[in-house]
């Protein structure tokens, strides 16, 4: 899947935040917009490490919520 498609299914559920450190690392904050107590924050060498990170974490969000709904 391209990044900007992760980038776009991440968007419709949470608010992203990017940052690059001092140290060359990516930063990606992101918070749930239906729970704002829900948030997360990623780090990496790189856009794509950071964005496949928080990819990962929004679909284990997702089907976690699915089993508890059952």
């Amino acid at each position: 899947m391209r990044n900007t498609t992760k980038l776009k299914h991440l968007l419709i559920k949470y608010t992203a935040t990017f940052n690059l450190e001092d140290e060359g690392l990516f930063q990606l904050m992101i918070q749930d917009k239906f729970n704002r107590n829900k948030s997360a924050i990623f780090e990496g060498k790189s856009y794509a490490i950071v964005l496949s990170q928080a990819y990962r974490y929004m679909l284990k969000e997702i089907k976690a919520g699915d089993i508890l709904e059952e």
